[in-house]
């Protein structure tokens, strides 16, 4: 019990890219079925609602009423960030250089984290940390690098414009991490992600307005199965994923938790081979294997 509770925040990490990776699958085909900016606020929407009941029961609030100003001004910030500019770059690096390249710069996350972490938050990681992160980043890119290029070279067939896109997604991911954490401080983590969606939803609304898209999601709500999965993201993802990933930057550092949050391209693998009858190459499993190793380094 006391390596569990030791060790709360990597064991909340970890949960937190399984969530994801329910959530990457889900939305993926989600989005195929009724586009990615319905997908985007319809996901938020629906998590809001799950994060709303599990607050009122666990804490006897539907809304986060009991959070201060500086709770709501820092976390509505990482909100916007997150969701709405990390977001926005992210989808939109998919339709320039797939989805597959664009996860393999996401890897940059966690050394992004762990820069801000350190301007931000000061916090400061030890040469064993750093081992554990270079591991894990390692076997992360093998894993997806060698699904992904299969024998092409990244700097010749990829937009440029794409690959700045994908950066700009890791930065937003990685800067709304620490921001949730600077915002956060000693408030309940649940509570905070609905501080969070209700900033990206606002933020979606703004921005659906200004290019008319409500027609689009309108639509979209009359999609049987579209809705079904981006129910299923919006449970693992906005509601459980987020939660826990701010569950796990509270109890360890943001560039520990990020790292080991990276494992949803390694975890994806077996899905991906189930459910897509996608073959597995030997650097994938060795990838999966010194990622896993890296982890390890975190709990020792």
């Amino acid at each position: 019990m006391n390596f569990f509770n030791n060790h709360l925040g990597e064991f909340a990490a970890l949960l937190t890219a399984f969530f994801w990776t329910v959530t990457s699958l889900s939305f993926e085909s989600a989005s195929h079925k009724i586009g990615s900016v319905a997908v985007n606020i319809l996901r938020l929407i629906i998590g809001l609602a799950f994060l709303s009941i599990f607050t009122l029961i666990r804490r006897g609030f539907i809304l986060p009423l009991d959070a201060s100003l500086e709770n709501w001004m820092w976390l509505s910030l990482s909100g916007l960030v997150g969701f709405v500019f990390g977001d926005l770059f992210l989808f939109k690096s998919y339709t320039m250089i797939g989805s597959r390249f664009s996860m393999l710069i996401m890897t940059l996350v966690p050394p992004v984290t762990a820069f801000f972490s350190f301007i931000i938050l000061g916090e400061r990681l030890t040469l064993f940390h750093y081992l554990g992160m270079t591991l894990t980043f390692s076997g992360i890119a093998m894993a997806i690098f060698s699904r992904a290029a299969k024998g092409e070279k990244l700097s010749l067939k990829l937009s440029p414009k794409g690959i700045l896109y994908a950066f700009g997604g890791a930065v937003g991911q990685a800067l709304g991490l620490v921001l949730s954490k600077f915002g956060m401080k000693n408030y309940d983590p649940f509570a905070a992600t609905q501080i969070r969606i209700i900033a990206g939803i606002f933020g979606y609304t703004l921005l659906i307005t200004i290019l008319s898209r409500w027609g689009i999601v309108r639509n979209a709500t009359h999609n049987k199965s579209g809705m079904m999965l981006t129910s299923l993201g919006a449970f693992f993802g906005p509601f459980l994923g987020v939660s826990f990933s701010l569950i796990a930057i509270k109890y360890t550092e943001a560039g520990i938790a990020s790292t080991i949050m990276a494992l949803v391209p390694v975890f994806i693998i077996l899905p991906a081979v189930v459910l897509f009858k996608q073959k597995v190459t030997f650097p994938e499993i060795l990838g999966a294997i010194v990622s896993v190793g890296g982890v390890a380094l975190f709990f020792l």
